[in-house]
């Protein structure tokens, strides 16, 4: 009896392991080991295993951006040997493209379904996917990196892939791996000359109702106030404070006296800690919620709007209708101006990730790849100014955009020529300095400096 016994438990044991090792933890093993032999496989190397796998099937990917349904077309095509004309308004066999991509297969039989989430219910679907019986999705392109952190990277929900042929910068890019930066700068209507925003300050001076999205409604929006108390961003704003006249500091000085206590509870020990904590009680206190940055950009621009600001997403002012009521003339971006002082806006990101649980990875890695490392499949975001590839080689020039001749037909819209990635993000006197997204940073303070702000 105590053999059978024995033997009873050893097959349970047995059982159990066999189990264990068919499931999630055996899934991430699976796919991880894809993404580290993807991460050494040249680009033609890459996209054949990619075709193997999903030719006669199905990819699911969810993305925070609507873009994503443009670039897996233009991969699809990509794999079959096939390139869009912009003569015919149709995709065409390529004959360069097949010279370099042998491997191409013209009647690939394949799918991939983008779809975009609504409410920020992003992090509750990928969630969901991966504890469910039968996962269906295998990448995604969020956004929010405190949550990104917290639910997503501490987890091990989502991997990291960084493409073999990527020339971006591992160390600001790569963890966790992102598709593009993106503005949102401080502007305003410029149709009152006596009222100028040449410092950060400025936006939260007596009367000021500047435009913005909700920190509650939007995360990154809150995620660039959070970075804000970060001891680099404090001294920043600290800078803009000493930039100030003595009328306009007398006001500040007495926010100052009360947060100076705040940023010691908050454990925030760094001098200029409540010199960033007085900056958003203000902003927090003034801003007018939007409930989006278009029609924040359609207020701004308007004839009628003299003297209003904003902060909001720079690719916006493209998208302005010239009017007799509305101009992108109307516009300024403030770290524009000469002698500006302080932060211009912040920059928050899009990160590519597989899932843990993914059903094709090879595809998946190949469609990051794809996005990140060609001109054609980061086309469907670097049309516009304000939004930059991780990879410099495969970012648009939009230096020029508002150039014109100056007559009715192409007027000149200096407020477009975008200065580009590196000047935005270079923490230097006279250049843009935004507050760049940090998801440790963001993630280790949402819970206390957080919290205040959602009490304010």
């Amino acid at each position: 009896m105590t053999s059978k016994r024995y033997l009873s438990f050893g097959l349970l044991a047995l059982t159990i392991a066999t189990v264990v090792g068919c499931g999630p933890k055996a899934e991430t093993s699976r796919v991880q080991a894809v993404i580290e032999e993807a991460q050494t496989l040249d680009r033609n190397e890459l996209y054949a295993k990619a075709i193997a796998e999903l030719n006669g099937k199905e990819m699911n990917a969810v993305g925070n951006s609507s873009r994503g349904a443009t670039a897996q077309e233009y991969f699809l095509q990509f794999l079959k040997g096939r390139t869009f004309n912009t003569v015919t308004s149709a995709y065409e066999d390529d004959a360069e493209l097949r010279a370099e991509f042998p491997e191409y297969k013209a009647d690939l039989n394949a799918k991939i379904n983008w779809t975009q989430p609504k409410n920020n219910q992003i992090f509750a679907q990928i969630a969901n996917d991966i504890r469910s019986a039968n996962p269906t999705l295998s990448m995604t392109l969020i956004q929010d990196g405190s949550q990104i952190q917290s639910k997503m990277l501490d987890t091990g929900n989502l991997l990291n892939y960084i493409p073999k042929e990527w020339a971006g910068n591992a160390e600001t890019n790569g963890h966790p791996f992102a598709l593009q930066s993106l503005n949102k700068v401080f502007m305003y209507n410029n149709l009152d000359d006596s009222k100028v925003f040449t410092n950060m300050w400025h936006f939260v001076r007596e009367g000021e109702k500047p435009m913005f999205m909700g920190p509650e409604s939007e995360p990154v929006g809150k995620n660039a106030l959070l970075m804000m108390t970060r001891e680099d961003y404090s001294n920043v704003i600290k800078e803009a404070y000493d930039a100030l006249t003595a009328p306009e500091k007398a006001r500040i000085d007495a926010v100052v006296a009360v947060t100076a206590g705040e940023a010691l509870d908050l454990g925030l020990t760094h001098a200029n800690a409540k010199y960033a904590l007085a900056w958003i009680k203000l902003w927090i206190q003034q801003y007018t919620k939007m409930t989006d940055d278009g029609p924040t950009m359609t207020e701004l621009v308007k004839n009628t709007a003299v003297g209003t600001s904003g902060l909001l997403v720079y690719s916006k002012l493209r998208s302005v209708a010239e009017t007799e009521l509305s101009s992108k003339k109307n516009v300024e971006v403030a770290a524009y101006n000469d002698g500006y002082k302080g932060v211009g806006g912040f920059m928050y990101k899009h990160y590519l990730q597989v899932l843990k649980s993914s059903p094709l990875p090879w595809t998946s890695v190949a469609f990051i790849h794809y996005m990140t490392t060609t001109m054609k499949g980061f086309s469907p975001w670097g049309k516009d100014i304000g939004g930059y590839s991780s990879d410099p080689t495969v970012t648009p020039d939009h230096s020029k955009d508002g150039v014109g001749n100056g007559t009715i037909a192409a007027p000149e819209f200096s407020a477009l020529n975008d200065r580009g990635y590196t000047w935005w993000a270079a923490n230097e006197a006279g250049k843009g300095r935004l507050v760049i997204e940090d998801p440790v940073y963001t993630s280790s303070v949402s819970y206390t400096v957080g919290d205040w702000i959602s009490l304010i």
